[in-house]
């Protein structure tokens, strides 16, 4: 079902065997993933390979899957989702039946809520008429609890510590208990074997060199971590900069990938954009630039709900002319070659066609392993895969890679004793009693109406509105995490606490009316007091990344964090602005000195030139400054053959020509034909 993937295996209560003594042992398989997407893959794989139909049900409503236990089919196909809703409607005959459970993307599907739900669906625990609030709490804490009577076969490629913890072995090392799994076919082996491809054989880092200018006269103070990241964002933003981008990545599209013939001619390329409106943007701009250059292709668009957009509201649908649920057949038509997404496709898609990936998002950790591994998918024709990265460092891809290239192991295991730290914290501020908790509960578990419950998590509400903005903080972060830990630590400690169940049940319900506190945004104003002075993309040479080939450790559940306020820290726009355009406008020179060495002899060089003499002595300032730039640009071609890097700067960077062209003239503008002196190295350091 998947390239690779680590297996994990858990709780067999019986047998690998599916017959012992001409008798099954597994009644059904159920199949469980947590997308529509994954669960139409799954099902249309299975189905390649079943003989018999009949015996694989695929669960598409929820009466669908009660019909599918209860009939005994062997294999049903589900979404996770699914389980809940069905929680009141199944019987207690499944005790006596066993299951294999099959989790696909075991990394997101076993949340702690949704895992109990499924135990409690497929053991047949539902309430009884006769369960007393002892016996339901308990009820609830027994179906946290893998069943006695299925076996766990979990899937996933980028397993959290959470599955690592649920489904892995344990294994003791020096103090510490670690997990593993049970099975490992690696991504390593996988692309050694040719199963998928290496997606970064040929990974392209796109640098930005950008430079923003004050435009106020005032130098006001602004909070500076919030506002170098909306400086970030309005330049990458910028309507200029979706432009130069989206006409390298047409340009590129068709020199690089369809003038060679990749997969046959018909290879497929993925846009990953930071939001739908990025998204839009980038689909007018890929058009236009198909359209400029007379290309035969064109672009299709991805992303869920309706967007505000220049006065509009927009879906997907409605602007490429057709529904989305049937873009991956038409994406894998002619002439539709570029796929421009905002979330969508970025997991769970499997296309052989995708060939190449142009990434403007910031990606980290699963996130980046999921998105860019859609282009690893193997097809006869497809020899290579290609990346062009306009938003993510080279070593975070490859630290978010590193992790899963060969086996993941769990570093230690969660400590539950943490849970007793956060129920401290959210004691000292008294927002609760234990009797709120018991009696909401009680009526909770019973089936009482909202209007029953609300006064008690009201009156909570509003202890809770009195505690200032670092109370606030603490408690609610305290709140979360403890829902959190418990939801997952509930599925395998071997022991329930009925205290833990109840307070769990209780603030999930409180923390939805809890309000967060205001947050004054220290930057606001600052995108009305700069403008984009200028704005250049430059593609780095392409580049194989080599993952470290060794066993990594990721940490366990995080467990007893919690927040706190951030004094921000406030500086000067004109302090914020130089910092930004030091990190981002500045030109990494190959060789500094050589440069730095024949700018301080350029304007020596312009001086000799005649029309420029001519000009200062007899002319006008501005028609001298006309001269001093057409000189400059002789004197750069002159010496050109000797420094590429030179000449190319002056010729695609309008920030360092205009800089340059400055200096010259500030230099070298000498009506009164006084002798020029070369400045010295120091008093010019570029």
């Amino acid at each position: 079902m998947y390239p690779y993937s680590h297996l994990f295996l858990l709780s067999f209560s019986s047998t690998h065997l599916l017959e012992k003594n001409g008798k099954a042992i597994i009644d059904s398989v159920v199949v469980v993933t947590d997308r529509v997407i994954l669960d139409k893959q799954i099902r249309d794989t299975i189905k390649q390979f079943m003989q018999v139909s009949s015996t694989v049900a695929w669960a598409e409503h929820s009466d669908d899957l009660r019909k599918a236990i209860n009939g005994g089919k062997k294999i049903i196909i589900t979404t996770v989702h699914k389980f809940p809703i069905i929680l009141d409607s199944i019987g207690s005959e499944h005790k006596g039946r066993s299951f294999a459970i099959i989790i696909d993307e075991a990394h997101s599907s076993q949340s702690g809520n949704m895992s109990a739900k499924m135990n409690i669906v497929l053991s047949g625990e539902v309430t009884g008429e006769e369960e007393d609030f002892e016996d339901k709490i308990n009820r609830l804490m027994e179906g946290r609890k893998m069943l006695k009577n299925a076996s766990y076969f979990a899937f996933t490629a980028t397993p959290k510590n959470k599955t690592l913890e649920m489904f892995g072995i344990p294994y003791q090392d020096g103090d510490e208990i670690k997990h593993r799994p049970f099975h490992v076919y690696t991504m390593k082996q996988a692309i050694q074997e040719g199963f998928i491809l290496d997606v970064f054989k040929y990974y392209t880092p796109v640098d930005s060199y950008y430079r923003l200018a004050k435009t106020i006269e005032d130098d006001p103070l602004f909070d500076k971590k919030k506002a170098q990241k909306k400086l970030r964002q309005f330049v990458e933003s910028n309507k200029f900069a979706i432009s130069q981008k989206a006409e390298i990545m047409v340009n590129h599209f068709h020199d690089q990938v369809i003038s060679k013939g990749k997969i046959g001619g018909k290879a497929r390329a993925m846009v990953v954009t930071s939001s739908i409106e990025r998204c839009i943007e980038y689909y007018y701009a890929i058009n236009k630039c198909l359209a400029d250059r007379r290309s035969p292709y064109k672009a299709i668009i991805a992303f869920s709900g309706e967007k505000e957009y220049g006065g509009k509201t927009l879906t997907s649908a409605a602007i490429n002319g057709f529904p989305d649920n049937t873009i991956e057949k038409v994406f894998r038509k002619d002439p539709y070659r570029f796929l421009i997404v905002a979330d969508m496709f970025q997991t769970g898609y499997d296309e052989p066609l995708l060939h190449t990936m142009y990434v403007d998002k910031m990606l980290s950790d699963i996130k980046a392993v999921q998105t860019l591994s859609r282009l690893n998918r193997s097809h006869p024709q497809k020899h290579d895969t290609f990346v062009l990265d306009f938003a993510n460092k080279t070593e975070t891809i490859e630290a978010a890679f590193s992790k899963y290239y060969r086996t993941t192991i769990l570093s230690n295991e969660t400590d539950p004793n943490k849970l007793y730290d956060l129920i401290a914290i959210m004691e000292a501020h008294q927002v609760y009693e234990n009797g709120h908790v018991d009696s909401l509960v009680e009526l909770y578990l019973n089936g009482a109406d909202r209007d029953r419950l609300d006064p008690i998590l009201d009156a909570c509400t509003a202890i809770y509105k009195e505690l200032d903005d670092e109370g606030k903080i603490e408690f609610k972060s305290a709140a979360k995490a403890f829902v959190r830990t418990y939801g997952f630590l509930g599925a395998i400690l071997p022991y329930g606490n009925a205290e833990w169940e109840k307070l769990s049940i209780f603030l999930n319900l409180l923390i939805p009316k809890l309000p967060s506190p205001k947050e004054d945004d220290l930057s606001q104003g600052i995108l009305d007091s700069i403008d984009l002075d200028s704005y250049r993309v430059e593609a780095r040479d392409s580049m194989s990344l080599v993952l470290d080939d060794a066993d990594a450790e990721i940490g366990p559940v995080p467990a007893g964090r919690v927040g706190g306020i951030v004094e921000p820290e406030m500086d000067l726009l004109s302090s914020i602005l130089s910092s930004f355009n030091d990190l981002f406008g500045n030109i990494d020179w190959n060789d500094a000195d050589n440069v730095r060495r024949q700018i301080l002899e350029i304007p020596g060089m312009v001086t000799k030139d005649e029309r420029y003499i001519n000009a200062m002595k007899n002319s006008d300032k501005q028609n001298a400054r006309m001269e001093s730039e057409r000189a400059l640009q002789s004197v750069i071609f002159s010496i050109m053959a000797d420094n590429m890097e030179l000449f190319k700067q002056f010729n695609d960077n309008p920030s360092f020509k205009k800089w340059l062209s400055d200096l010259v003239f500030n230099l070298t503008y000498n009506p009164e034909g006084k002798p020029f002196e070369t400045p010295s190295n120091d008093s010019n350091n570029k």
